[in-house]
């Protein structure tokens, strides 16, 4: 078991669900959490360095796991997780907040068991 795991959450453009993510969770004593983006018009872009962090990434679409595996193949990437939320949502917008807080939760008691 990690002490205490980096989880990287990441969303499209890095402007409502990854950052949201990253404000509910940042001062969660279970794990650090960091937020990025996919695309290059991204607040903070997808890096070899974050994945390399990362003890677990999680996305919010599948499309988002099959653009980093392929674009990070040369990569041994740590597991990837689909929250399967769409992008409709505002940031910090109340149902999101639920989706996140309900499915990062799950996602973390599966990878670590606590």
């Amino acid at each position: 078991m990690i002490e205490r795991p980096n989880l990287l959450v990441v969303c499209g453009k890095n402007k409502k669900r990854s950052r949201t993510a990253e404000s509910i969770f940042k001062n969660d004593p279970r794990f650090a959490i960091r937020s990025v983006g996919l695309s290059s018009k991204s607040e903070r872009k997808i890096s070899e360095n974050d994945l390399n962090w990362s003890d677990l990434v999680l996305v919010m679409e599948t499309d988002h796991r099959q653009k980093i595996k392929k674009q990070y193949r040369n990569l041994d990437l740590p597991t990837i997780k689909v929250l399967h939320i769409p992008d409709d949502y505002e940031y910090m917008d109340e149902e999101l907040v639920d989706l996140l807080n309900d499915r990062i939760n799950e996602e973390f008691q599966i990878a670590f068991g606590t």
